[in-house]
Protein backbone atom coordinates (compact mmCIF):
# COMPACT_ATOMS: atom_id res chain seq x y z
CA UNK A 1 0.00 0.00 0.00
CA UNK A 2 1.60 3.61 -0.88
CA UNK A 3 2.51 5.60 1.68
CA UNK A 4 0.39 8.88 1.61
CA UNK A 5 2.30 10.73 4.32
CA UNK A 6 3.48 14.47 3.41
CA UNK A 7 7.01 14.17 5.51
CA UNK A 8 7.68 17.71 7.21
CA UNK A 9 10.90 19.60 6.03
CA UNK A 10 13.79 20.48 8.45
CA UNK A 11 14.03 23.67 10.48
CA UNK A 12 15.40 26.45 8.28
CA UNK A 13 19.06 26.38 8.64
CA UNK A 14 21.61 29.59 8.36
CA UNK A 15 23.97 29.16 5.04
CA UNK A 16 25.14 32.94 5.48
CA UNK A 17 24.96 36.05 7.80
CA UNK A 18 26.70 39.24 6.03
CA UNK A 19 24.98 42.35 7.35
CA UNK A 20 21.17 43.39 6.20
CA UNK A 21 22.07 39.81 3.84
CA UNK A 22 21.21 36.55 4.37
CA UNK A 23 20.93 32.72 2.62
CA UNK A 24 18.96 30.52 4.59
CA UNK A 25 18.20 26.43 3.52
CA UNK A 26 15.58 24.18 4.27
CA UNK A 27 16.14 20.43 3.22
CA UNK A 28 13.65 17.22 2.74
CA UNK A 29 10.59 19.34 1.19
CA UNK A 30 7.71 17.16 -0.25
CA UNK A 31 8.22 17.13 -3.95
CA UNK A 32 6.48 20.14 -4.80
CA UNK A 33 6.80 22.19 -2.10
CA UNK A 34 10.10 24.15 -2.54
CA UNK A 35 7.89 26.69 -4.55
CA UNK A 36 4.47 26.30 -2.77
CA UNK A 37 6.67 27.58 0.53
CA UNK A 38 9.30 29.74 -1.15
CA UNK A 39 6.98 31.75 -3.90
CA UNK A 40 4.49 32.21 -0.22
CA UNK A 41 7.56 33.10 1.50
CA UNK A 42 9.06 35.63 -0.81
CA UNK A 43 5.11 37.28 -1.35
CA UNK A 44 4.69 37.52 2.52
CA UNK A 45 8.17 38.79 3.11
CA UNK A 46 8.28 41.15 0.31
CA UNK A 47 4.36 42.72 0.88
CA UNK A 48 3.54 41.72 4.61
CA UNK A 49 6.51 43.24 7.43
CA UNK A 50 6.30 46.09 9.15
CA UNK A 51 8.67 49.00 7.97
CA UNK A 52 9.24 53.05 7.86
CA UNK A 53 8.92 55.55 5.33
CA UNK A 54 8.26 59.03 4.21
CA UNK A 55 4.45 59.62 3.91
CA UNK A 56 4.51 63.02 3.30
CA UNK A 57 6.88 66.41 2.83
CA UNK A 58 6.77 70.01 3.31
CA UNK A 59 9.48 72.44 1.74
CA UNK A 60 9.42 76.08 2.64
CA UNK A 61 8.35 77.98 -0.46
CA UNK A 62 7.17 75.13 -2.31
CA UNK A 63 3.20 75.09 -2.76
CA UNK A 64 3.67 71.68 -4.55
CA UNK A 65 5.76 69.01 -6.41
CA UNK A 66 5.70 71.15 -9.78
CA UNK A 67 7.17 74.28 -7.85
CA UNK A 68 10.42 76.06 -9.08
CA UNK A 69 13.18 75.18 -5.81
CA UNK A 70 15.58 78.55 -6.13
CA UNK A 71 19.25 78.40 -5.04
CA UNK A 72 19.41 74.24 -5.56
CA UNK A 73 21.23 71.94 -7.85
CA UNK A 74 18.01 69.77 -7.82
CA UNK A 75 14.26 70.36 -8.69
CA UNK A 76 11.49 69.01 -6.56
CA UNK A 77 10.31 66.13 -8.20
CA UNK A 78 14.19 64.76 -8.20
CA UNK A 79 14.19 66.18 -4.12
CA UNK A 80 11.27 64.19 -3.34
CA UNK A 81 12.63 60.90 -5.57
CA UNK A 82 16.16 61.45 -3.25
CA UNK A 83 13.73 61.12 -0.39
CA UNK A 84 12.32 58.28 -1.17
CA UNK A 85 15.18 56.34 -1.04
CA UNK A 86 15.69 57.30 2.82
CA UNK A 87 15.23 54.59 5.07
CA UNK A 88 14.11 54.73 8.61
CA UNK A 89 13.25 52.63 11.95
CA UNK A 90 10.68 53.94 13.86
CA UNK A 91 10.72 52.71 17.58
CA UNK A 92 7.53 54.00 18.16
CA UNK A 93 3.95 52.95 16.59
CA UNK A 94 3.07 57.07 16.21
CA UNK A 95 4.08 59.37 13.34
CA UNK A 96 7.04 60.99 13.92
CA UNK A 97 8.25 64.53 12.12
CA UNK A 98 11.77 65.04 11.16
CA UNK A 99 13.64 68.76 10.49
CA UNK A 100 16.15 69.39 7.94
CA UNK A 101 17.66 72.81 7.14
CA UNK A 102 20.44 73.07 5.42
CA UNK A 103 22.28 76.55 4.57
CA UNK A 104 24.49 76.60 1.26
CA UNK A 105 26.41 76.25 -0.10
CA UNK A 106 26.46 72.59 0.80
CA UNK A 107 25.66 69.24 -0.02
CA UNK A 108 22.71 67.59 1.57
CA UNK A 109 22.39 64.06 2.48
CA UNK A 110 20.57 61.98 5.32
CA UNK A 111 23.17 62.78 8.25
CA UNK A 112 21.47 66.58 8.04
CA UNK A 113 18.60 65.60 9.10
CA UNK A 114 17.55 66.35 13.12
CA UNK A 115 15.85 62.67 14.21
CA UNK A 116 14.07 62.86 17.70
CA UNK A 117 15.27 59.45 19.85
CA UNK A 118 12.44 57.03 18.20
CA UNK A 119 13.51 57.13 14.71
CA UNK A 120 17.07 55.90 13.23
CA UNK A 121 18.07 56.29 9.67
CA UNK A 122 19.43 53.59 8.08
CA UNK A 123 21.32 54.94 5.18
CA UNK A 124 22.40 58.35 6.80
CA UNK A 125 24.94 58.42 4.07
CA UNK A 126 21.96 59.06 0.91
CA UNK A 127 21.69 62.12 -1.21
CA UNK A 128 19.97 64.51 -0.99
CA UNK A 129 20.06 68.11 -2.56
CA UNK A 130 23.14 70.51 -3.05
CA UNK A 131 22.29 73.88 -2.11
CA UNK A 132 24.26 76.28 -4.28
CA UNK A 133 24.07 79.56 -3.43
CA UNK A 134 25.68 80.78 -0.77
CA UNK A 135 22.14 82.71 0.68
CA UNK A 136 19.67 80.34 0.44
CA UNK A 137 18.86 77.56 2.72
CA UNK A 138 16.82 74.12 1.89
CA UNK A 139 14.54 73.41 4.68
CA UNK A 140 12.30 70.63 4.60
CA UNK A 141 10.03 68.93 6.98
CA UNK A 142 9.51 65.31 6.87
CA UNK A 143 6.69 62.92 8.11
CA UNK A 144 7.56 59.11 9.08
CA UNK A 145 5.34 56.85 9.75
CA UNK A 146 5.06 53.04 10.10
CA UNK A 147 3.30 50.82 7.90
CA UNK A 148 2.97 47.68 5.47
CA UNK A 149 3.68 47.08 1.54
CA UNK A 150 2.66 49.74 -0.22
CA UNK A 151 0.54 53.14 0.14
CA UNK A 152 -0.49 55.55 -3.04
CA UNK A 153 -0.03 59.25 -2.59
CA UNK A 154 -3.77 59.59 -3.26
CA UNK A 155 -4.76 57.22 -0.29
CA UNK A 156 -2.39 59.32 2.08
CA UNK A 157 -3.56 62.86 0.42
CA UNK A 158 -6.97 62.18 2.17
CA UNK A 159 -5.78 62.47 5.56
CA UNK A 160 -3.91 65.12 4.74
CA UNK A 161 -4.74 68.12 3.63
CA UNK A 162 -2.53 71.08 5.01
CA UNK A 163 -1.74 73.78 2.08
CA UNK A 164 2.13 72.78 0.97
CA UNK A 165 1.90 69.29 2.05
CA UNK A 166 2.98 66.92 -0.37
CA UNK A 167 2.21 63.53 0.03
CA UNK A 168 4.27 60.81 -0.87
CA UNK A 169 4.04 57.19 -2.42
CA UNK A 170 4.79 55.19 0.74
CA UNK A 171 6.96 51.50 0.13
CA UNK A 172 6.84 50.79 3.70
CA UNK A 173 8.62 46.69 3.36
CA UNK A 174 11.95 46.90 4.72
CA UNK A 175 12.88 43.67 2.23
CA UNK A 176 14.88 45.57 -0.86
CA UNK A 177 15.27 42.30 -2.19
CA UNK A 178 13.93 37.96 -1.52
CA UNK A 179 14.64 35.61 -4.51
CA UNK A 180 14.59 31.07 -3.72
CA UNK A 181 15.84 28.54 -5.61
CA UNK A 182 14.97 24.98 -5.31
CA UNK A 183 17.24 21.64 -6.73
CA UNK A 184 16.05 18.45 -6.00
CA UNK A 185 17.68 16.09 -3.27
CA UNK A 186 17.44 12.61 -1.74
CA UNK A 187 15.38 11.38 1.41
CA UNK A 188 15.28 7.25 1.86
CA UNK A 189 15.06 5.87 -1.89
CA UNK A 190 13.47 8.72 -3.24
CA UNK A 191 15.38 11.76 -5.04
CA UNK A 192 12.51 13.88 -6.41
CA UNK A 193 12.35 15.54 -2.82
CA UNK A 194 13.28 19.51 -2.69
CA UNK A 195 16.09 21.82 -0.98
CA UNK A 196 14.98 25.39 -0.67
CA UNK A 197 17.32 28.23 -0.47
CA UNK A 198 15.80 31.60 0.38
CA UNK A 199 18.19 34.81 -0.48
CA UNK A 200 16.81 37.69 1.57
CA UNK A 201 18.58 41.16 1.46
CA UNK A 202 16.64 43.85 3.86
CA UNK A 203 17.09 48.10 4.45
CA UNK A 204 18.98 47.02 7.83
CA UNK A 205 15.82 48.14 10.05
CA UNK A 206 15.21 44.46 10.35
CA UNK A 207 17.54 41.18 9.92
CA UNK A 208 17.03 38.67 7.64
CA UNK A 209 16.82 36.01 9.89
CA UNK A 210 13.88 38.27 11.84
CA UNK A 211 12.30 38.81 8.47
CA UNK A 212 12.00 35.29 7.73
CA UNK A 213 10.78 34.40 11.13
CA UNK A 214 8.15 36.79 11.00
CA UNK A 215 7.14 35.69 7.74
CA UNK A 216 6.80 32.26 9.14
CA UNK A 217 4.71 33.60 11.72
CA UNK A 218 2.25 35.74 10.00
CA UNK A 219 1.84 32.57 7.34
CA UNK A 220 1.04 29.92 9.99
CA UNK A 221 -1.67 32.94 11.66
CA UNK A 222 -2.56 33.37 8.38
CA UNK A 223 -3.75 29.59 7.94
CA UNK A 224 -4.78 28.91 11.66
CA UNK A 225 -7.53 32.08 10.65
CA UNK A 226 -9.20 30.17 7.91
CA UNK A 227 -8.93 26.76 9.79
CA UNK A 228 -13.29 25.51 9.25
CA UNK A 229 -13.63 28.00 6.66
CA UNK A 230 -16.29 30.22 8.60
CA UNK A 231 -16.27 31.97 11.72
CA UNK A 232 -19.01 29.57 13.54
CA UNK A 233 -17.47 30.28 16.63
CA UNK A 234 -19.02 33.85 16.05
CA UNK A 235 -22.00 33.12 13.98
CA UNK A 236 -23.00 31.01 16.67
CA UNK A 237 -22.77 33.60 19.46
CA UNK A 238 -24.83 35.63 17.04
CA UNK A 239 -27.56 32.86 16.60
CA UNK A 240 -28.19 32.28 20.10
CA UNK A 241 -28.41 36.16 20.85
CA UNK A 242 -30.78 36.74 17.65
CA UNK A 243 -33.14 33.32 19.35
CA UNK A 244 -32.96 34.67 22.71
CA UNK A 245 -34.86 37.86 21.32
CA UNK A 246 -37.36 35.60 19.67
CA UNK A 247 -35.54 35.99 16.03
CA UNK A 248 -35.53 33.16 14.43
CA UNK A 249 -34.77 34.44 11.07
CA UNK A 250 -30.79 34.40 11.22
CA UNK A 251 -28.88 33.74 7.49
CA UNK A 252 -25.73 32.08 8.14
CA UNK A 253 -24.78 33.32 4.76
CA UNK A 254 -25.78 37.19 5.21
CA UNK A 255 -23.83 36.67 8.71
CA UNK A 256 -20.75 35.55 7.03
CA UNK A 257 -20.17 38.12 4.76
CA UNK A 258 -20.65 40.59 7.33
CA UNK A 259 -17.52 38.62 9.19
CA UNK A 260 -15.83 38.87 6.21
CA UNK A 261 -15.80 42.81 6.71
CA UNK A 262 -12.78 44.47 6.62
CA UNK A 263 -11.54 46.22 9.41
CA UNK A 264 -10.28 49.08 6.83
CA UNK A 265 -13.91 49.94 6.05
CA UNK A 266 -15.08 49.91 9.91
CA UNK A 267 -16.06 53.34 11.53
CA UNK A 268 -12.31 53.06 13.34
CA UNK A 269 -9.78 55.77 13.81
CA UNK A 270 -6.70 55.48 11.79
CA UNK A 271 -4.32 54.87 14.06
CA UNK A 272 -6.62 52.04 15.77
CA UNK A 273 -6.76 50.64 12.25
CA UNK A 274 -3.16 50.43 11.74
CA UNK A 275 -2.80 48.60 15.08
CA UNK A 276 -4.95 46.09 13.99
CA UNK A 277 -3.86 45.41 10.88
CA UNK A 278 -0.27 45.27 11.99
CA UNK A 279 -1.75 42.48 14.66
CA UNK A 280 -2.98 40.26 11.97
CA UNK A 281 -6.18 40.85 12.98
CA UNK A 282 -7.74 42.56 9.06
CA UNK A 283 -11.53 41.41 9.11
CA UNK A 284 -15.00 41.97 11.28
CA UNK A 285 -14.84 38.24 12.08
CA UNK A 286 -11.24 38.04 13.20
CA UNK A 287 -11.74 41.03 15.50
CA UNK A 288 -14.70 39.11 16.88
CA UNK A 289 -12.61 36.60 18.02
CA UNK A 290 -10.41 38.56 20.55
CA UNK A 291 -11.21 38.56 23.98
CA UNK A 292 -10.64 42.71 25.59
CA UNK A 293 -7.60 41.23 27.11
CA UNK A 294 -6.30 40.43 23.41
CA UNK A 295 -6.46 43.68 22.39
CA UNK A 296 -4.70 45.29 25.15
CA UNK A 297 -1.59 43.90 24.16
CA UNK A 298 -1.60 45.13 20.67
CA UNK A 299 0.44 47.97 20.18
CA UNK A 300 -0.57 51.06 19.90
CA UNK A 301 -3.79 49.84 20.95
CA UNK A 302 -5.15 51.65 24.17
CA UNK A 303 -8.13 52.02 26.36
CA UNK A 304 -9.86 54.72 23.66
CA UNK A 305 -8.92 52.28 20.92
CA UNK A 306 -10.51 49.45 22.85
CA UNK A 307 -13.82 51.76 23.23
CA UNK A 308 -13.85 52.28 19.23
CA UNK A 309 -13.57 48.49 18.31
CA UNK A 310 -16.65 47.99 21.08
CA UNK A 311 -18.67 50.61 19.69
CA UNK A 312 -18.28 49.28 16.21
CA UNK A 313 -19.05 45.20 17.04
CA UNK A 314 -22.23 46.77 19.15
CA UNK A 315 -23.56 47.93 15.32
CA UNK A 316 -22.92 45.00 14.39
CA UNK A 317 -24.67 43.34 17.26
CA UNK A 318 -21.32 41.98 18.26
CA UNK A 319 -19.71 41.72 21.65
CA UNK A 320 -15.77 40.43 22.37
CA UNK A 321 -15.56 37.11 23.66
Amino acid sequence: MADTTIVLPSKPKIIKEDGNKGTYEIDGLYPGYGHTLGNSLRRVILSSLEGSAITSIKIKGVGHEFSALEGVKDDVIMTILNLKKLRFHLLTSEAQTLKLSVKGPAVVTGSDIKLPAQVEIMNAEQYINEVTDKNTTLEIEIVVEKGLGYMSKEMIQKERVDIGTIAMDAIFSPARRVSYEVENMRVGNRTDFNRLTLNIETDGSITPHDALEKSIQIMISQLKSIVGFKEEEVIERIEEKANKAADTSVDKDAIDDILKTRVESLDLSQRTTNALINANIRTLGGLARKKEKDLSEIEGMGAKGIGEVKKVLKEYDIELK
